[in-house]
């Protein structure tokens, strides 16, 4: 911006965006100084660069502003986790389900793992039939997005809230 622009034209911007001309550079600095505001090269690469007048104070506040409020309204997801156990009661097993409910209806994703002790993890296939009973109980509210996979002595699932 202002002296450190090096080419001899510059393709001029008014302040209102209105377009002025090819210039001389000396001339669009003049300009821009004449309306207290600041010259910025806002297209390096074009032929001749297009420079703009404006406050360049202002405008990098505007920026600042509009990229805190886009922040603040941002939905950070978490990842909640979910534990069960290979020989789960039934009660145990609504009460693990009413939470991830909860959780899918909050937006976050939800980790459900099956974790085995000693010799459970021999019977691989009750843990998977947990998490299959637990995805076709939830599966109007989110997708699966890693299907049950043993990893060491868990076996994990991943669901994804839907996008409504």
């Amino acid at each position: 911006m202002n002296d450190e622009i090096r080419a001899r034209e510059v393709r001029l911007v008014g302040a209102e965006g209105e377009q002025i001309g090819i210039k001389p550079l000396r001339e669009a600095l003049q300009m821009a100084t004449d309306l207290n505001m600041d010259l910025v090269n806002v297209a390096p690469q074009a032929k001749p660069p297009v420079c703009r007048i404006m406050d360049y104070g202002k405008f990098r506040y505007e920026q600042q502003k509009k990229e805190k409020e886009a922040r603040k309204n941002q939905k950070i997801v978490d990842l909640k986790e979910v534990w069960f156990r290979a020989n789960i009661e039934e009660h145990d097993y609504q009460t693990k389900l009413r939470n991830v409910v909860k959780f899918l209806g909050e937006g976050d994703k939800v980790k459900a793992s099956v974790r085995f002790r000693g010799r459970e993890i021999t019977h691989a296939s009750i843990g998977q039939r947990i998490l299959d009973r637990l995805s076709k109980d939830v599966a109007d509210l989110c997708n699966v997005e890693r299907v049950p996979k043993l990893e060491g002595r868990s076996m994990i699932m991943i669901l994804a809230p839907k996008n409504n």
